[in-house]
This record gives structure tokens, sequence and C-alpha cells, in this order.
């Protein structure tokens, strides 16, 4: 088949998915980026820390140590260059005691294989001559690390791909895909009975619903479907003056970063996420864990107030091992995965998606293009 409607579909309007039709677009093809929810970045891109990581943690020649690296390089240069609000604070990692200075070493070593730029090592009081306020043994300086306005930066990518000729088109959920004969595929979005439209390549990045959508396509093997978790992360924000003006994380706990610390955009102080698995999509905050953060964020920060935290947010990141696995790489599944020729499914893509955005679409539509 020769005349498809489009060039590429997109399946997931958050960052990562505007950041593979963005970089399509850019190779001159014309795409259709589809989002069931009624505004872009409403799931995962939109529940997190906005933070724009430096690329210390991921091990030696993973996808997200590459994409992380390479994807904020790209994303300062953006950001700059579109005028979206952003700021390079900088991040400190505290050895609150003693028994966590070779956690933070070996933090540092990782990050140095990584290529991440301007690591230094602290004494407890370097580190509290840059945050009075700190209870640090000692620290690691990654001064790359920073906070950012996502939601401005997915509505640059919408403005891009549009411009470019493509479209974004929400409240469209999508429901099936079959293979044609010869290449590309047949969708229907939009709803049982909704339009059906055709294109030759297709990305299916839709965060939470990566599976689910994977298990809608005729012919992906369902044994290539890997399981997924929910990861839920709240966050609390704190009523007073922001502590710190660098982003604060402890050493890692399993499965993900841990609750930190950042100090928004608007000047705010907000402490998280913690992680919790569960089976759905809940977006609650219960109250009653402001006791259990404040324990936690005491290691870092004893000067927290009694009383002080106030439930904010929760957010949900698309796991792919639950509790007490190895945490596993992002995937970006094509043909050789799968056996669907034109089809990249990504799963997985939780933390350092957000940071690694522009460097997975440009990932994608190289392979894709290949």
């Amino acid at each position: 088949m020769t005349g498809f409607d489009f060039d590429a579909v997109i399946v997931g309007a958050g960052a990562v998915g505007l950041a593979c039709g963005r970089a399509l677009s850019k190779r001159g093809l014309t795409v259709l980026v589809l989002e069931k929810e009624p505004h872009i970045g409403q799931g995962v891109s939109s529940r997190n820390s906005e933070v724009i990581h430096g690329g210390l943690y991921y091990p030696t020649g993973s996808l997200k140590a590459r994409f992380c690296v390479e994807g904020r390089r790209a994303l300062y240069a953006y950001l700059d260059s579109r005028k979206i609000d952003h700021r390079k604070c900088g991040k400190l990692v505290v050895a609150t005691q003693a028994d966590e200075v070779g956690l933070i070493e070996r933090i540092y070593e990782q990050a140095t294989v990584n290529r991440v730029e301007g690591l230094e090592h602290l004494s407890g009081e370097q580190a509290r001559a840059m945050e009075p306020a700190l209870n640090a043994h000692a620290a690691i300086l990654s001064p790359e690390s920073g906070i950012f306005a996502s939601h401005d930066y997915m509505l640059s990518l919408q403005g891009e791909i549009e411009d470019a000729g493509g479209s974004v088109v929400v409240s469209t959920p999508f429901e099936r895909a079959e293979p044609l004969p010869g290449g590309g595929f047949r969708i229907t979005a939009g709803g049982e009975g909704g339009a059906s439209l055709t294109t030759r390549l297709l990305v299916t990045a839709p965060g939470l619903g990566s599976q689910a959508v994977a298990a809608r396509i005729e012919g992906f093997p369902a044994d290539r479907i890997p399981a997924g978790h929910f990861g839920k992360g709240v966050y609390f924000r704190l009523t007073g003056k922001a502590p710190f003006d660098r982003l604060i994380y402890p050493p890692p706990i399993a499965g993900a970063l841990g609750t930190h610390y950042r100090k928004d955009l608007g000047g705010q102080a907000v402490f998280g996420p913690d992680l919790e698995y569960v089976a759905t999509e809940d977006y609650s905050v219960d109250p009653a864990r402001a006791e259990g953060f404040a324990t936690y964020i005491r290691r870092f920060w004893p000067g927290l107030p009694d009383g002080a935290l106030t439930p904010d947010y929760a957010g949900i990141r698309p796991k792919l091992h639950g509790p007490g696995e190895p945490q596993p790489d992002f995937q970006l599944d094509g043909a050789d995965v799968h056996g669907l020729p034109g089809l990249m499914a990504l799963f997985g893509i939780e933390s350092p998606g957000l940071t690694s955005s522009l460097a997975i679409g440009e990932a994608v539509a190289d392979r894709l293009l290949a």
C-alpha cells in the first residue's frame, strides 16, 4: 500500500510521545499524535518532580544512562532557545551519616562512567556552606541537574508538530491496529465505531497504557509484552520558606531514587515521591503519610517544623519491575523483538524519561527510518 493517510502515528501525547512526533516531523514526515485524555501530558508527564536529571545513577551502557545524558544536554539547549522557564540549580546527593558515604561514592563512580559533567566530592562542611540547614556527613555535587516547566515544554513540542503540518488530537483513544499487506497499519481510534486511518509507521508511547495498547495490535506476540506494574509516589508541600536552593537527594531506595527535595519554579518546597505498588490508577494522597515523610526528611533536614507538610499530589510510574525485583532498562522494541515492521513500542518509560525525551524521540525516528 502506498497511499497512507499519515507517515507516522504516535499513541500518547506525553513528553516522550510528543518528542517522537517532533523528531519524525523534523525529518519531513506527516505525523498524527493520538491522546485519549482531553489535554496533552495528563499522565506520567504531568505527575512527576519536573527534575532535569544529570544521569548519575544508571548502569553502564544502558539506554537510561545514554538517553539521560544526551537528553539532558539537548533539553537545556531546547529550553534556552525557546525561552521555556527552567533553573539549573544543581543537586546534592547527601550521605547523612558515615555508613552512607560508600553509597554516594558508588554513585559518583557510576556518574563518572556515564560522562556526567562537573561532579564534585564535598565534605559535610563544604555541603553545609552551600546549604546551611543541611545535615550532611558528605555529599556529591551535580551542577548539571535542574528543574523546568514541563507542560510549557510539551506545548512547545506540540506546536512544532503542528507547524510542520502534523496534528495532535486529544480525547481520541487508540482502539486497535492491524498490519496491512505490503506494510503499514490500519488504526481505529476515537472509541468503538470511531475513525479508521492508515499509517506507514506506528509508535506506541502511552505510559501506563503501554501494555494494553500493545495487546490491541494484531500480531503483537503476547509473550513480547512485558509485565507492567504501577509504582505510585506521593508528594507533600512545605508550609513556610523553602530551606534549600539546590535539589537534595539522599541515597536511592530499592526500585526508585527515593524521596527528595526540590524548590519549584514558584519558590515553594516540595518533597517526594515515595514508592508504593498499587493495582489501579489511584491519585489520592493520604495525609497520614506525612508522619513517615517527616521522619525521612529529618535525616537531611533536621529543622523541619512539626505539622509543616501538606498533601500535594501523586504520580504513578509505569514500572517493569515489581517489589524486590531489579530495576530494568527502558524498552524501545522494534521489529527485531515483535516481528512487526514499522512499529516501535515503548515500555517502562519512567524516570529519567522526561529528561531523556528528546533523545528517545531521536532514537525512535532513527531506528524507524534506518
